[in-house]
């Protein structure tokens, strides 16, 4: 049996490698993140992309910007607007090897132009900033060691697919499509979103649910004939209650309203709202359930009010990854080839989602927090931890290196999932 923990002469070489580039890694990470790439900045993300474009060049794959589909977005009125985003980044790198593996990562933040824009350094040495930790300093790990492995590595044995996304943190409505078309080629998955604050990678993911419910109703004077009106808004406060209500009901299963647009002048009974909510669930009955509490609870709203209308958007878009018996070999592999760092990798079920769903749905086992460790994600407090730009890069090479001579065998893990 193959003892993961212990290096070879190639795991040496390459690492010695890496060890020279954590400050072209940290330089390039600073740089990246200087650019404001919110999920709706399409300039900032397509002046980003081809810097990124130049990154991914470096290892020597192929490279193209693939466009996505319009993602459709319910605004403030209930009305659909299709909006386009930045490209979708698209790397190949002999794809006829037998041990194909899928690369993924998103390049787009949640912080709109103009917002939290300073990149400081911390007294603890960790560096604040948008987007470091979630995800360019993911980005900046992958591709450094993907151009470990062209030096060090049996390139014959492996190929892979990288895909950098624009849209992730609005839910890759763009570009599930590509994610998946690669994942389905691809004998393991690879996604480099942030380790956890304490260094842990992420186990299990539940599912996410998002919907927009547009309620129509019948405008009329609140104070001259109210009982000519039909609130829309009162609907939608109704729905949210009783989604509220479901809290508690199934194990593991989460609903939050998120937000109530609708309405304008107080003395205008209100013919339009708009619904946000999502939902969580850790496997696909549980999701099945949501889904169906959710459509249940406005059927009960609508049969309750004669003249309200409601139209529904969205559902569960990303499926549960849970953990099975080829997710349990694969992490317990990456857990070995950790040891051979000196790292004690821990794996912790998390709520959260990534692109690690979506290629789990296509089929294919995957590692999906092999990026930088930092926290505070998703708020002005974000940070990473920059030592960890060539630890992590390392744990990544080391990966790849053992996929392509055997050491890890990533046909017979991906059996696994059947």
């Amino acid at each position: 049996m193959i003892d993961l923990s212990e290096l070879n002469a190639a795991d040496r070489a390459a690492l010695a490698h890496i060890d020279t580039r954590q400050d072209a890694m940290l330089d390039r990470v600073l740089d990246w993140a200087a650019t404001n790439t919110g999920s709706w900045n399409v300039d900032g993300l397509r002046q980003l992309a081809p810097k990124l474009i130049a990154a991914l060049e470096e290892t020597g794959a192929t490279v193209e910007a693939v466009e996505g589909t319009p993602i459709e977005k319910v605004n403030a009125k209930g009305e659909v607007d299709a909006l386009s985003t930045g490209p979708i980044l698209r790397a190949t790198q002999r794809p006829d090897a037998p041990v194909q593996v899928v690369l993924t990562g998103h390049y787009d933040t949640v912080f709109p132009a103009g917002t939290f824009t300073d990149i400081t350094p911390l007294p603890n040495g960790h560096i604040n900033g948008p987007g470091l930790a979630d995800m360019k300093g993911g980005i900046t790990v992958m591709i450094d060691a993907l151009k470990t492995f062209e030096a060090h590595g049996e390139r014959d044995r492996l190929g892979y697919t990288v895909i950098l996304t624009p849209d992730e943190e609005t839910g890759n409505f763009a570009s599930d499509a590509t994610l998946r078309d690669a994942a389905k080629r691809a004998h393991i998955g690879l996604t480099f979103e942030p380790a956890m604050e304490d260094g842990s990678l992420a186990g299990a993911r539940k599912g996410s649910g998002i919907w927009d419910i547009v309620f129509r109703g019948r405008s009329a004077h609140a104070g001259r004939e109210p009982e000519k009106g039909r609130s829309a808004v009162w609907a939608a406060c109704e729905m949210a209650l009783k989604v509220e209500a479901l809290m508690g009901v199934r194990d593991g299963v989460v609903f939050n309203v998120g937000s109530v647009d609708g309405g304008a002048a107080v003395n205008i009974v209100p013919d339009n709202a708009v619904l946000r909510l999502g939902s969580r669930a850790p496997d696909p009955e549980a999701a099945e359930w949501a889904e169906a509490q959710v459509r249940a609870a406005l059927d009960t709203v609508l049969s309750g009010r004669d003249g309200i209308t409601a139209h529904v958007h969205g559902g569960f878009y990303r499926p549960p990854k849970p953990r099975n018996a080829a997710q349990d070999r694969l992490i317990g592999e990456v857990r070995d080839t950790g040891r051979a760092l000196g790292l004690e990798l821990s794996f912790k079920d998390t709520g959260g989602v990534c692109e690690g769903n979506n290629v789990f749905a296509a089929g294919t086992p995957n590692i999906d927090t092999l990026g930088v460790r930092g926290g505070r994600i998703h708020s002005a407090d974000e940070f990473f931890v920059p030592e960890s730009l060539s630890e992590r890069a390392g744990l990544a090479t080391l990966l790849l290196l053992r996929l392509a001579d055997g050491r890890m065998d990533g046909p017979a893990i991906k059996a696994l999932m059947t």
